[in-house]
């Protein structure tokens, strides 16, 4: 399996998550590097790319703008961790549950 399929589907473990991020156009990085996909979460819009640090067996992740600049990266993340952390980074905002009946006009 190369690794953007392997990372792809440790998030959609997680599906109901993952899509609440507006998760769209996943591509494989070159050499088998890793996955980058666009999100439009509450916090962050932009790109989340996901590398795999073979050395360390641990993921990197890089939050980047839509110029594809950094505006964060988190290193040495667990597999079983990725989900949690890019969505507390992508769309965890406080007071969450009212965050979203007030945006898709839920009671």
């Amino acid at each position: 399996m190369d690794m953007a399929n392997y990372i792809y589907s440790i998030l959609k473990n997680q599906l109901n998550i993952m899509w609440s991020w507006g998760l769209t156009n996943p591509y494989s990085l070159p050499n088998n590097k890793g996955l980058i996909f666009h999100v439009d979460g509450f916090l962050h819009h932009g790109f989340v790319t996901i590398l795999y640090n073979g050395g360390k067996d641990l993921f990197n992740i890089f939050l980047l703008n839509n110029k594809m600049g950094i505006v964060k990266k988190i290193e040495g993340v667990y597999f079983d961790r990725l989900v949690d952390i890019i969505d507390a980074e992508v769309e965890k905002v406080e007071d969450y549950e009212n965050r979203i009946r007030q945006e898709y006009s839920l009671l």
